[in-house]
């Protein structure tokens, strides 16, 4: 016969639920190519045609959308210089350069721990 007193009960652990905050970061900085361009602009403002040429494999067209998308978040800003020529330049804003430390801790962390692509 078992005694009550020594029978084991199931751990209760507390629900398991993500950060709200954690989800909206990784659904934003997620999303392909926003984290590729916010790290891109860690270097300094760039022309739309040196941020192409830096990422490499990206089309017009999704960069302009993305650079919109960034921009509407308040993380990169847009500057239109008169010219001649008419340049536009986009830089991080305070709360993109709020980023940049967490910014280059991941990328500490990916060269320590990913497989390098070959």
């Amino acid at each position: 016969m078992l005694d009550s007193m020594t029978t084991k009960q199931p751990e209760v652990h507390p629900p398991r639920a993500c950060d709200g905050a954690i989800v909206r970061a990784f659904d934003f900085l997620g999303k392909r190519w926003n984290g590729v361009i916010l790290n891109v602009l860690i270097s300094g403002p760039a022309g739309f045609s040196e941020l192409r040429r830096a990422i490499g494999a990206i089309s017009d067209s999704v960069l302009s959308e993305r650079l919109t998308e960034l921009c509407g978040a308040n993380l990169v800003e847009r500057a239109v210089t008169a010219g001649p020529p008419v340049s536009v330049e986009y830089s991080l804003t305070p709360a993109g350069e709020a980023l940049v430390p967490a910014m280059r801790e991941l990328s500490t962390w990916a060269r320590e721990n990913l497989p390098a692509d070959d």
